[in-house]
């Protein structure tokens, strides 16, 4: 039986970050999810961090591109026997499982999610998937708890900060959610969401944020748990970041080439760091070591 969860914390008043929790945690902002967040610029200092952070050398390794039978792989996420699942963002979502050494495809399994950007699994063995897009016209974006055999949604949270951002206006298309999700651990996930300038620490029972830190940048996307560390792609700048999972601090970033394929999905195993390209001429699944 399908269990809808929406959450819908009281409006507070304005469009994006509304209210200070209180005066002891005076640097977290509150969302309303019941409207659109607006007009978030991530602070001057913020970039002055990003440009001053040391360079973390990586060498780039192109395996494979999973085009034409993945369109668009968005999100990645290695499961406990290995394999490697890919969220395809071609609408509605398709979730692939394939073999991470040279893509074969094991599986495929459709879910309800709209252009989605992130995808992990909790402990109890669920998928969680960003719904970047509302699932109908009109809806916000959601976070979706999704059963891996049948594709079914079992639960969905509004995501907190869903909005508008950069190119991503009200005049010119629909609202954008939540982009890379991953598991936490102790029944929480970390939670990328372009729009309100955070990355969240989320609750899964609820469905609501626990705590948050400052984004790198506006365009937050891939994301992958390191330690006490978060990897957090930014994808415009064509960089991946290593930042504090206690305040955002930045601790270093890999520069990649404006040839290679761009950052989209990452994934951390034994050391290495995975990505994924969801251009539509590229669908690239590479390595950094």
């Amino acid at each position: 039986m399908r269990t809808t969860d929406l959450t819908r914390r009281g409006a507070i008043g304005g469009a994006g970050a509304l209210a200070l929790t209180s005066a002891a945690r005076a640097a977290e902002p509150v969302f309303d999810d019941s409207k659109p967040t607006k007009g978030t610029v991530i602070p001057e200092a913020k970039l002055a961090e990003m440009n001053a952070a040391p360079l973390i050398p990586k060498r780039l390794t192109k395996l494979y591109s999973l085009q034409p039978a993945i369109r668009e792989p968005n999100a990645l996420q290695f499961t406990p026997r290995g394999t490697l699942l890919v969220l395809d963002q071609a609408d509605p979502n398709k979730v692939f499982e394939i073999a991470p050494a040279d893509g074969r495809i094991l599986r495929s399994v459709q879910t309800e999610a709209m252009h989605g950007s992130g995808i992990s699994i909790d402990g109890a063995g669920n998928w969680l998937v960003t719904s970047t897009k509302g699932l109908q016209s009109g809806d916000p974006p959601v976070t979706l708890l999704i059963d891996p055999k049948s594709g079914a949604t079992l639960k969905k949270w509004v995501t907190p900060g869903w909005g508008y951002y950069g190119a991503v206006r009200e005049e010119s298309g629909s609202p954008s959610g939540g982009h890379d999700v991953k598991w936490a651990g102790n029944g929480r996930y970390w939670l990328a969401v372009p729009a309100s300038g955070r990355i969240f620490l989320m609750d899964e029972a609820s469905g609501k944020p626990v705590r948050s830190i400052p984004a790198p940048v506006l365009r937050t996307h891939g994301l992958a748990i390191d330690g006490d560390a978060l990897w957090s792609v930014a994808s415009d700048y064509q960089q991946i970041h290593r930042i504090s999972q206690s305040d955002g601090r930045i601790l270093g970033k890999i520069q990649l080439q404006k040839t290679d394929p761009a950052i989209h999905g990452i994934e951390l195993r034994d050391g290495v760091l995975w990505y994924c390209d969801a251009d539509r001429n590229s669908g690239w699944v590479c390595t950094l070591t």
